[in-house]
């Protein structure tokens, strides 16, 4: 079962943000892994046989390249993002953790070849770092706007998962017009969730 947390009152972005990377600077390196393990084996749920939009975790994002391993092993084709100045996201193909290096923000990209952000078209799913999501599919990034500039030219029939820890789905986030829903949250306990308005909250 996912569990979902409400914050007391109106907050805007930038206090969820600094309560969120506050919780996750202080969860045990134990913790991170069972999660890692968890969404490995969560992800196999998705089954994503096409081309699938993915992102190496950092910085406390739950997970690890054993999600992009998992999806390899499911027979899907991942592409990775490969972050320039801002703007849409560029891409690479990840064909394992050997053929990657290190890039700016401490990112992980692949060695392959730059494929421009129209590639993200190709994609049937797009796995998406979140710090939270809420039960409507409003997603709170961490404000750098890569997401916000490429998601828009997904396919319509794209999936789109925001990646969270159980306790990072909560109730409701504060929405701007701009912001693009997602369609799934991806949890370490609770797998593969639909959102949506039309999905509402246990």
């Amino acid at each position: 079962m996912v569990i979902t947390v409400k914050m007391p009152g109106e907050r805007d972005k930038h206090a969820w943000r600094t309560e969120l990377l506050a919780r996750r600077a202080v969860i045990p390196a134990t913790e991170r892994e069972k999660e890692a393990f968890a969404l490995a084996a969560a992800v196999e749920a998705v089954s994503a046989r096409g081309w699938v939009c993915a992102y190496v975790p950092v910085a406390g994002e739950p997970g690890s390249t054993a999600m992009l391993d998992a999806l390899l092993a499911g027979g899907a084709r991942v592409l990775l993002p490969v972050t320039g100045p801002p703007g849409p996201l560029s891409w690479a193909e990840y064909t394992g953790a050997s053929a990657m290096r290190r890039a700016r923000y401490g990112l992980l990209e692949p060695t392959g070849a730059v494929l421009p952000p129209e590639t993200v078209t190709r994609a049937e799913l797009i796995l998406v770092p979140a710090l939270a999501v809420d039960l409507r599919g409003v997603r709170l990034g961490r404000g750098a706007g890569y997401y916000d500039r490429t998601l828009p030219s997904a396919r319509p029939d794209a999936r789109l998962v925001a990646v969270v820890r159980d306790d990072e789905l909560v109730d409701r986030l504060p929405e701007e017009p701009h912001d693009l829903r997602m369609g799934w949250a991806l949890t370490p306990r609770g797998g593969l969730r639909r959102l949506g308005d039309d999905y509402p909250g246990e």
